[in-house]
C-alpha cells in the first residue's frame, strides 16, 4: 500500500511542537553562540565546527558541505527515512494526534505507526523477563557470576538492565507468544526467536546466558548479547542479528550512557568487551564504549566525534600479542581517518596484558585514568610495534624495520606532521648517535618522497585551485576588516550578527573570526596583551589557515576610506551575506522539489513548494536592501566607482 498521506494540520501541528535543537542534539554536540548553536556536521567529516542550527529560524545549515533544512529534512538525511515516517515519528514523540486525508489509509498508518513500537515493546518486555529471571533460582549462577568473578554490585546491574535466560528451548517462546501474545512474526524480527529447520515452530535464540540489553541513542533496548555460563555453549558472547532496528555495524555499546561524559571529558575511550564498558561505569569512568566485535567503520568514529571538539578517540585493548592484534584489527576505517588528521586517534595496552575489568579489581581508577592521559597517538604506537623486538644492529633486522617505517610515514597527509616522524624514526634507528642523524633523516625523507611519486601507492590529494573573489567572500572580508581596523564599529558588527542570525561562510573567515573573539575576551583581563593587529600578526605566523586572512591586517586608501563608512558598509554586507545564504537555501530546496514525488508525497511536495516561495521572498528584498545601500554609498561625493559592495 502506498504511504498514507498525511492532513496538512497534521504536518503543520508537528512543525509547530518539534524543536530543531532538541532533535539535533540527539546526534551532534551543540555549543550555543550567539542566538545560534554549532557543531561538527553529522553529514560528513567535518574538522572544524561549519554546522550551524537556528532556534529563531528552526533550520540547521553546514557551511562545509551545503547540507540544510529544517526538523524533517535532519532526520530523513540522517536516517535515510521517507518524510512521511519521519513526521510519523515526531508526531508520536510529541503526541501529536494523526490525521490522513483518505480514511481507508487509517488502518494501513496505525500499521506502520506501530511496527517498529511493536518491536520496542517486544524488547522491553523481554528485557524485564530477563532481569526479573537473574533473580529466580535457574538465574543464581548467573547471579553470582555478576556479583562474584566480575564484582558488580546491584546498583550496576539495574543501570545497565543485566539478566539470564533460562535454558529451556521455548521458555521466552512461551512468555511472549503463549501467554503475551505478540505475533510469532513480530519475535522473530526482533532476533529473539529462531524457526525450526522445516518450518516446524521456533526455538529461543538466547538459552541459559547472561544477557546484556544493547540500547539505542535514546535508551531503548534495540538488541541483546549474550554471554555463556557454561565451557560446552559455544559461542562466548551471542549477539541478536540485525533487525530492523538494530545494525551491529552501526552500533556501540553503552553510547547511550557515555555520550555526556565523553563531551565533557572532550575524549571517548573504546574497549573490546560488554564487561570492560560495565566495570569502567561503575568505576566511574562513563566515557566508555565498546564496538560489537566489529572492526571500527568511519560512521562509528563519525559517531564518537560528535562529541568530543578535540576528537580524540583512544582504543584500550589488551597489550598481550593477541590483544595487539585485536587493536591492529580494531582499528578498521579509524585508520584511514587518523592518517588525515579526521580523528586524533591514541592506543592504550594496559601492562601485564590485562583488559579494564581485570586491571580494575586490583590497580585504583586514578591509575587507570593516567595511563588514559598517557596513552600515545596511533602513529607513535605503530612505530612502538615495528621496533619492538627488533635488533635495530643487525643489517637484515634494520632494514626491514626502516622499510615498515616508510610504508608508515608516506601516508601521512601533512608535511609538516610526516617531517615531525621522520625526524623522530631518524632517532630512533641512530640510538642518539648525532653523526648518524643526518644521513638517515635525508635517507628516509628520500625514501618517503619516492613511495609518495610512485603512482601505485601515492593517494590521491586534492588541488587547490583559486578563483575570482565571489561577492560574499568580498562582503566577509570587508567586514572583518572594518571589525579589525574600528573599534568603534564592533559592537555594532555582534549585534548585526547576532540579529540576523548570519555566520561566516568561508573557513579562514570563521577562524580568524573565533581569534577576534578569543583577542576580546583576553582583552578584558590581561594587562599586557599586544593590540589586536600585532596580535593577529603573530597568530597567523603559525596558523596556514589564519595566513590566508594576513591582507585584512592591513589598509590601503579604498580600504581606509571603507573603514570611515562602517554603518553603510554593516549594512551591505550583512545584505549581501544573508542574500548568499538564501540563495543557497533556495537552491537546495527547489533540487528537493524537482526531486520528490509529488503523487507518492504531496504534502513533502507542498512543503518544498512553501520554502523555495519564502527563500525567493527574501532573496528579492535583500536585493533591494543591498541596492539601496549601495545607493547612500555612492551618494558620498568621497566614493568612487572601485568601493562598492
Amino acid at each position: 500500500m502506498d504511504t498514507p498521506r498525511l492532513h496538512p494540520d497534521t504536518i503543520s501541528a508537528v512543525r509547530d511542537r518539534a524543536d530543531i535543537v532538541d532533535i539535533v542534539s540527539e546526534h551532534v554536540v551543540l555549543k550555543k553562540q550567539g542566538k545560534d548553536f554549532v557543531g561538527l556536521c553529522p553529514f560528513h567529516d567535518d574538522k572544524s565546527p561549519s554546522f550551524s542550527v537556528s532556534p529563531g529560524k528552526q533550520f540547521y545549515y553546514c557551511f562545509s558541505c551545503g547540507a540544510g533544512g529544517n526538523a524533517f529534512k535532519f532526520l530523513m538525511e540522517l536516517g535515510k527515512r521517507s518524510f512521511s515516517d519521519v513526521v510519523l515519528d515526531l508526531a508520536k514523540r510529541y503526541q501529536v494526534p494523526v490525521l490522513t486525508l483518505e480514511p481507508n489509509q487509517r488502518q494501513e498508518l496505525q500499521r506502520q505507526l506501530t511496527l517498529r513500537e511493536q518491536l520496542y515493546e517486544i524488547l522491553a518486555v523481554t528485557t524485564k523477563f530477563y532481569e526479573h529471571a537473574l533473580r529466580q533460582t535457574d538465574g543464581a549462577a548467573a547471579l553470582q557470576y555478576l556479583t562474584q568473578q566480575r564484582g558488580l554490585v546491584e546498583s550496576t546491574i539495574q543501570q545497565f538492565q543485566l539478566g539470564y535466560a533460562p535454558g529451556g528451548w521455548q521458555t521466552l517462546y512461551g512468555y511472549l507468544v503463549e501467554q503475551k501474545r505478540y505475533p510469532v512474526a513480530l519475535v522473530e524480527q526482533a532476533g529473539l526467536i529462531v524457526p525450526r529447520n522445516g518450518g516446524s515452530g521456533h526455538y529461543d535464540r538466547f538459552r541459559n546466558r547472561l544477557m546484556i540489553p544493547i540500547h539505542d541513542g535514546r535508551g531503548r533496548v534495540i538488541a541483546f548479547g549474550g554471554r555463556s555460563l557454561s565451557d560446552a555453549d559455544k559461542p562466548k558472547y551471542l549477539n541478536s542479528p540485525d533487525t530492523e532496528l538494530f545494525d551491529k555495524g552501526q552500533t556501540l555499546f553503552g553510547l547511550d550512557k557515555a555520550r555526556a561524559a565523553i563531551a565533557k571529558a572532550d575524549r571517548a575511550v573504546v574497549v573490546e568487551g560488554y564487561f570492560d564498558v560495565i566495570a569502567l561505569h561503575a568505576a566511574g569512568v562513563t566515557n566508555s564504549v565498546a564496538a560489537l566485535g566489529t572492526a571500527l567503520n568511519a560512521a562509528q568514529v563519525r559517531q564518537l566525534l560528535r562529541y568530543t571538539e578535540s576528537k580524540q578517540v583512544i582504543l584500550n585493548f589488551d597489550a598481550d600479542a593477541a590483544g595487539v592484534k585485536a587493536a591492529k584489527r580494531a582499528i578498521g576505517e579509524a585508520e584511514a581517518m587518523a592518517y588525515r588528521g579526521d580523528v586524533q586517534l591514541r592506543v592504550l595496552n594496559i601492562p601485564a596484558g590485562k583488559d579494564p575489568d581485570e586491571f580494575l579489581k586490583t590497580h585504583p581508577v586514578e591509575e587507570y585514568v593516567a595511563l588514559l592521559d598517557a596513552a600515545p597517538l596511533w602513529l607513535d604506537w605503530q612505530i612502538q610495534q615495528t621496533v619492538a623486538g627488533r635488533d635495530l644492529r643487525q643489517a637484515d633486522q634494520f632494514q626491514a624495520a626502516s622499510q615498515a617505517i616508510v610504508q608508515l610515514l608516506s601516508e601521512i597527509a601533512n608535511a609538516d606532521t610526516r617531517t615531525h616522524y621522520v625526524r623522530h624514526c631518524a632517532e630512533l634507528f641512530s640510538h642518539g648517535d648525532a653523526r648518524l642523524m643526518p644521513l638517515l633523516i635525508e635517507n628516509l625523507m628520500v625514501q618517503v618522497r619516492r613511495r609518495r611519486r610512485s603512482p601505485d601507492t601515492a593517494p590521491t590529494r586534492p588541488t587547490l585551485t583559486f578563483t575570482q573573489t565571489s561577492n560574499l567572500e568580498e562582503a566577509e572580508a570587508m567586514l572583518l576588516r572594518l571589525y579589525i581596523h574600528a573599534a568603534e564599529q564592533r559592537a555594532a558588527i555582534v549585534e548585526m550578527l547576532e540579529n540576523r542570525d548570519l555566520q561566516f561562510s568561508y573557513s579562514h573567515h570563521r577562524a580568524l573570526w573565533r581569534d577576534l573573539q578569543t583577542w576580546e575576551k583576553a582583552a578584558q583581563t590581561e594587562v599586557n596583551l599586544p593590540p589586536l593587529v600585532e596580535w593577529l600578526r603573530d597568530r597567523a605566523a603559525e596558523s596556514l589557515t589564519l595566513a590566508q586572512t594576513q591582507h585584512l591586517f592591513y589598509l590601503d586608501e579604498k580600504s581606509q576610506r571603507d573603514v570611515l563608512r562602517g554603518p553603510l558598509i554593516i549594512r551591505a554586507a550583512a545584505a549581501c551575506i544573508e542574500k548568499a545564504l538564501c540563495e543557497k537555501r533556495y537552491r537546495h530546496f527547489l533540487q528537493l522539489w524537482s526531486e520528490s514525488d509529488c503523487t507518492a508525497s504531496p504534502e513533502q511536495h507542498t512543503y518544498y513548494q512553501h520554502q523555495i516561495c519564502a527563500e525567493k521572498r527574501r532573496i528579492a528584498e535583500l536585493e533591494k536592501e543591498r541596492q539601496t545601500t549601495f545607493e547612500d554609498l555612492v551618494k558620498l561625493p568621497w566614493v568612487g566607482e572601485e568601493t562598492r559592495v
